[in-house]
């Protein structure tokens, strides 16, 4: 039987919460004020997530290295995505087995997951296909057939549907038991009938640098750092940075790092006891100093002051919820 939720979302601290398939941090990258969308089916063995959000962002996500992942946009009539810096147009599904990757848009987005356990995708790959798919923590592209990839999008969204309009067909065993078989068929006839392009040395290269990148800055959260450190700590020139960051992240390290940063100081404030904390310790402890500056630039970026945002009162972060106390025994994560 399945179990599915669906939730609302204004702040993108509790959006990135409620993901039950990864660890994830969210920086959304535009001043219009947040929205998202997020729908989570678990079957026995396929999860199938669609989610969407109103404005450009960054999704750094880490990955269960158990499962096999499959990603594909909801839509075609929008901007191609970037998964690890490999531009996804809505034709193409990206796979990965775990592992941490970025998964940016440049625009209002609504995009679609599905997974399978390791042992889940073999046994159907070699009953379907007759031969046993595997997938790497690396990210790659696939271009499934054109009706294939159409039949994929349709379940999808006849999933979707369900949850939002008829939840209690969805959890009707038949009913489960029917679309599940579907969806793991398409997700696994996608992943094996292409020809997959083989990514460049190039690539690669600039992977591991952003790997190092985010190392350094996860030790590194609440400090600023320059350009020149960066480049010496993740054995980098400037440019090639720049050109890593550009392609993994849309904007250059620095832009990047000031990004993070302000998303860390507005998930500290909120989550701070306005008694005993101030704002000025919670934007040193980041890295602000110039504390004008820094106020300046959150209202700007979250709609708010850093003072409103530290004295929110509890639970004030909204979001609406379908059914979600049947995930509190699920094993998304």
């Amino acid at each position: 039987m399945a179990k599915s939720a669906s939730f609302t979302f204004d702040d993108p601290i509790l959006y990135t919460a409620a993901f039950r398939h990864a660890e994830a941090e969210v920086l959304a990258c535009a001043k219009e004020n947040f929205r998202a969308t997020l729908i989570q089916i678990n079957f026995d063995r396929i999860y199938v997530t669609s989610a969407g959000e109103n404005v450009p962002r960054v999704i750094r996500s880490m990955m269960n290295p158990k499962r096999t992942f499959i990603s594909f946009l909801a839509d075609d009539r929008q901007p191609p995505a970037y998964y690890s810096g490999l531009e996804t147009p809505s034709n193409s599904i990206a796979v990965t087995a775990g592992g941490s990757r970025h998964f940016r848009t440049s625009d209002t987005c609504r995009w679609a997951m599905m997974s399978l356990t390791q042992d889940d995708l073999s046994a159907a790959s070699c009953a379907l296909m007759g031969r046993e798919l595997t997938a790497e923590p690396v990210t790659r592209l696939v271009h499934p057939d054109p009706a294939d990839m159409r039949r994929l999008v349709g379940l999808h969204a006849a999933a979707r549907h369900l949850t939002d309009a008829a939840p209690d067909i969805l959890e009707q065993p038949e009913v489960s038991r029917a679309l599940e078989h579907e969806l793991i068929n398409v997700m696994v006839t996608c992943m094996a009938d292409s020809t997959e392009p083989e990514a460049g040395a190039g690539w690669r290269h600039h992977t591991a640098i952003i790997k190092r990148f985010e190392e350094l800055l996860d030790a590194n959260c609440d400090r600023p750092m320059y350009l020149a450190d960066i480049c010496a700590a993740v054995g980098a020139s400037e440019r090639t940075l720049e050109i890593s960051c550009e392609e993994h992240l849309g904007m250059g390290p620095i832009r990047y790092l000031l990004l993070r940063r302000m998303h860390l100081a507005r998930r500290a404030l909120i989550q701070a006891d306005p008694a005993n904390t101030t704002v000025t310790q919670i934007a040193t402890g980041h890295g602000f100093w110039e504390l004008g500056r820094f106020a300046v630039s959150y209202k700007r970026l979250f709609g708010e002051s850093p003072s409103a945002s530290l004295h929110r009162p509890a639970g004030d972060w909204r979001a609406t919820q379908n059914r979600p106390a049947e995930f509190v025994d699920s094993e998304f994560a």
